[in-house]
């Protein structure tokens, strides 16, 4: 068996020098402070109009489905319209988030809605979203009180209430958004990226979906 320990000494020894280095110090905090930005494609370098219709795209394209509305007075019919298309109980449970309240949901009395962190027993749950990323159709969903975690991961359906003006063109841009919105260092516990429903290749090599999360991703794109 080969000795690794020397090995093991050596990359340690390489990290003790890095961390005692006033220059890679002074880099690291040079980068924290000025958020250097990747490469950014050009597709991503549109007009908002055009980085709509990027996202929906993109989105559609992982197996996420987009619902284009007019208003959040539209939200709860096009639930209910969308659990009833796909044969499943007409139960929701929501984020006890306060962007969410403008949402009439008595409009569907038949829609039994709940709201708080899930259960075991919730089959479809309903979120707001911070940001959506045009560039790869991804959302981004922050933990706090009013927006559980537990929702965006444990039931079966997730539907995401996004706002046009919520979507931004590159990755950079939505973090941009969160610290104008928060200020620096005042960021959540948790900030979550989503791109599609979850999946897995790991068996056969054939892709399945709700291996590790919700098995339906449906986004109600609601006008501003």
């Amino acid at each position: 068996m080969a000795d690794t320990s020397s090995a093991r000494a050596q990359i340690l020894g390489g990290i003790r020098k890095a961390l005692n280095s006033a220059e890679g110090t002074e880099e690291a905090r040079r980068r924290l402070a000025t958020h250097p930005r990747n490469l950014i494609p050009a597709r991503a370098q549109l007009p908002h109009d055009r980085q709509v219709e990027l996202f929906a795209a993109m989105a559609t394209e992982v197996s996420a489905t987009v619902e284009l509305l007019g208003g959040m007075a539209e939200v709860p019919g096009a639930v209910a319209d969308y659990l009833a298309g796909l044969n499943l109980p007409a139960e929701l449970r929501v984020a006890p988030d306060a962007a969410l309240d403008a949402i009439p949901w008595d409009q569907r009395p038949t829609l039994t809605v709940t709201r708080g962190r899930a259960r075991d027993s919730d089959g479809a749950s309903l979120t707001g979203a911070f940001a959506g990323v045009a560039e790869t159709g991804t959302l981004m969903l922050l933990s706090g009180a009013e927006r559980p975690t537990t929702l965006n991961f444990l039931p079966d359906t997730h539907i995401v209430v996004l706002r046009r003006g919520q979507i931004v063109g590159t990755m950079e841009d939505a973090w941009d958004r969160l610290r104008a919105a928060g200020g620096e260092g005042s960021l959540p516990r948790t900030v979550n990226f989503i791109t599609g429903p979850s999946r897995t290749g790991d068996i056969e090599m054939r892709i399945e979906l709700g291996a590790h999360g919700p098995r339906r991703l449906h986004i109600l794109l609601v006008e501003d």
